[in-house]
């Protein structure tokens, strides 16, 4: 499903420098200065109190990028680190010595940034060393990620051409390499990330190998780096391939009242291109099981310091369907509208804007998702795709979406369109309304 059309058309919804206020899986995501944020196939780390988000551009040559938060909800753009390569896919911070690097994936090969000073944050970050192949055999990979043990340790994960995931030592130095195996999964996999629970097991979430095609991503776990290592469970339920997203990295969040856990994914386009979006979502932790479950929330918080995960009780206001202006052929049935097609639609007509971006959420399901699209326009403007908004769109019953309200009172018509002339129709329950964004 196509996830950005014309950014001009979002202009016209999405206003600049709001503060954002929950974390919306499958949405354009925007920095502080209004711009969406490219950091693709990315790595987030957290620095006294400041979170460093790093991912490549594709836009900017396939540069690693760099983002800055203190709340995993507000981005400021900080910069593409290094004009000295491009082409690097999947970049990840690593400290050694009072040095930062950025390691990243250049012709199957890594290769080594360093930047000149003792702060991850930097645009001058420079290549230092010779490309590296994957010990034991000089292994060429595609996917890495890294992961650091509670003594400090770096450690590499990288899918070999072999097939197999496997995790290398990174060996301290000036500049540091890729050491020696530690582990060798033995699985066609890709996409990993690694954590260590508060329990003391190492948990691998990796990718099945099928490219930008989200596919159900797996779990792997073992009481010691060096195995034996088991599991290759779902993380979520296997028919909605992760979300419709990819591993990309996990971040832990170590508060003073609970440790969150949590799933850094990619909703990629079909290739893989600054239109895809990000698929955020807590870990639930269960390490009698040895498994790790995904909670599908479609807003939520955490709280940096506590590490207190808030999904509900935010401040909205609801709209039945069935209480709004309804037109076509479409049908009301208690609070809903069912058969909403091509010819009918959903006028709510008393909705109370901020004159700012809020979100709104769509609750609302669809007769086949590849048959057709909903859309909403505002105050008589042009229809556009919640598709567009939110990649999530037509696959959950509840989507959320920014949208530039007005002050005062606002119109919103909720309508569909088919695709290939096949039969499309959605059935809308309601509609939410947040007061900010």
């Amino acid at each position: 499903m196509k996830l950005l059309g014309t950014f001009a058309l979002l202009s016209s919804l999405l206003t600049t420098a709001l503060a954002v206020s929950f974390i919306v899986p499958g949405a354009v995501w925007t920095d502080t200065s209004g711009a969406k944020i490219q950091a693709h196939g990315g790595h987030v780390i957290k620095v006294g109190s400041t979170f460093y988000w790093l991912g490549h551009s594709t836009t900017a040559g396939v540069r690693p990028n760099i983002y800055t938060s203190t709340d995993l909800m507000n981005w400021s753009h900080f910069g593409i680190a290094s004009n000295a390569v491009s082409a690097m896919y999947r970049p990840k911070f690593v400290s050694s010595g009072g040095k930062w690097y950025i390691w990243g994936q250049i012709n199957r090969e890594v290769v080594t940034l360093v930047a000149p000073g003792s702060t991850p944050l930097s645009t001058a970050y420079t290549v230092t060393g010779s490309p590296q192949l994957i010990p034991p055999s000089a292994r060429s990979f595609s996917d890495m990620g890294v992961f650091v043990d509670d003594n400090g340790s770096n450690y590499l994960l990288t899918s070999a051409d072999s097939n197999n995931l496997q995790v290398n030592n990174i060996n301290a130095g000036n500049p540091i390499t890729v050491g020696s195996r530690v582990a060798d999964i033995g699985a066609s996999i890709e996409g990993p990330g690694m954590f260590k629970s508060n329990g003391g097991v190492y948990y691998l979430v990796v990718s099945q190998k099928t490219g930008y095609r989200a596919d159900p991503n797996k779990v792997y776990w073992a009481t010691s780096l060096t195995g034996s290592w088991q599991g290759g469970t779902d993380i979520a339920p296997d028919s909605v391939n992760t979300y419709n997203s990819q591993n990309s990295a996990e971040l832990v969040i170590k508060g003073s009242s609970a440790t969150a856990y949590i799933f850094l994914g990619d909703a990629w386009d079909a290739n893989g291109t600054d239109a895809s979006n990000y698929e955020w979502l807590p870990i639930t932790v269960s390490d009698s099981a040895h498994t790790l479950t995904l909670q599908n929330l479609a807003m939520w918080t955490v709280n940096p310091n506590t590490g207190v995960v808030t999904s509900n009780g935010f401040a909205n206001s609801t709209f039945h369907a069935a209480d709004a202006i309804v037109g076509g052929s479409a049908v009301v049935t208690k609070r809903a509208v069912h058969n909403i097609n091509s010819s009918s639609n959903v006028t709510f007509t008393n909705i109370v804007g901020r004159g700012e971006k809020q979100w709104i959420s769509f609750e609302y399901t669809v007769s086949n998702v590849t048959a057709g699209e909903a859309h909403v326009s505002v105050n008589g403007g042009a229809p556009v795709k919640l598709s567009e908004l939110n990649s999530r769109a037509g696959h959950y019953s509840t989507v959320p979406v920014a949208l530039m309200l007005e002050k005062g009172t606002n119109t919103l018509t909720f309508g569909t369109s088919s695709t290939d002339g096949e039969d499309f129709a959605a059935h809308l329950e309601s509609i939410r309304v947040f007061d900010k964004y």
